[in-house]
């Protein structure tokens, strides 16, 4: 089994910055890609940005947020800077990976993380 842990979220104001990690545990023989998605207040979740073979983003992010990977630790990271009221959402990361070299690859989630961006 497989659990995905995001952290760092909260309150800040406008023009501030947070920092989201998320951590993969347990039965992991290959990560391939991990990313972040995001799900405002009334809104379906959408695409941040993900870190595979590269590095990729949602235009409405970009310029602002950095995505980046440490293998060793199984972990994502979310740099935001420059924050606005509209990226206040739920912040989920996933994880495209194997379980063993038997299976092919899963998605797996987090549970989500808040971030509330307002003055």
């Amino acid at each position: 089994q497989v659990q995905l842990v995001e952290s760092g979220g909260g309150l800040v104001q406008p023009g501030g910055s947070l920092r989201l990690s998320c951590v993969a545990s347990g039965s992991i023989f290959r990560i391939h890609g991990m990313g972040w998605y995001r799900q405002a207040p009334g809104k379906q979740r959408e695409f941040v940005a993900d870190s595979s073979a590269g590095t990729n983003y949602a235009h409405s992010v970009k310029g602002r947020f950095t995505v980046s990977r440490d293998n060793a630790k199984n972990t994502v990271y979310l740099q935001m800077n420059n924050l606005k009221p509209e990226d206040t959402a739920d912040y989920f990361c996933y994880a495209h990976l194997q379980t063993s070299a038997t299976y092919g690859a899963i998605d797996v989630w987090g549970q989500g993380t808040q971030v509330a961006v307002s003055s």
